[in-house]
């Protein structure tokens, strides 16, 4: 499948995500430039577009709605994206040892990748670095903080 149709269909599957929640409602969905480059000139807003591509990929393991009052886990994951939009590497940086939750984050960050270029101005040293928290609820299901509704309260 090639690039274009690939993204095209990213798009749409993020769109679709976007209409069952208010938050990615909210925030605009990132675009990209023909040369397949996210037009995200933050790092939070290339942050939030590479949760919505997440999301998007994965929807089926997505929570819809508030996350509950008390997680399950939470999973916080560095990763890094390469000036080509390649996912380079990807290290858990927090973690309450449920190991399945931590094999859920990793395997939806990978199939996720490859991601939008990022913009020239937020690469260093070849790469940009992202720190992202799933937030897992009983069930297994996840949202991604940056785009994530507010929680439940107890």
């Amino acid at each position: 499948m090639n690039a274009r149709i690939r993204i095209g269909l990213y798009s749409i599957s993020a769109l679709m995500l976007a209409a069952c929640t208010n938050k990615l409602a909210e925030s605009p969905l990132s675009s990209t430039t023909s040369t397949a480059t996210s037009t995200a000139t933050t790092l939070d807003d290339y942050k939030r577009g590479l949760a919505q591509r997440i999301a998007a990929v994965n929807s089926t393991e997505v929570y819809v709605g508030r996350p509950q009052a008390l997680l399950r886990a939470v999973i916080v994951v560095k990763y890094f994206v390469g000036a080509e939009g390649q996912l380079l590497r990807a290290d858990i940086l927090r973690t309450n040892r449920d190991r399945t939750a931590e094999a859920t984050a990793l395997a939806t960050l990978r199939r996720a990748a490859p991601f939008p270029k990022p913009d020239s101005r937020l690469v260093r040293r070849g790469e940009v670095e992202i720190s992202e928290s799933w937030l897992f609820n009983n069930d297994g299901r996840f949202q991604l903080r940056s785009i994530a509704e507010r929680q439940m309260d107890e």
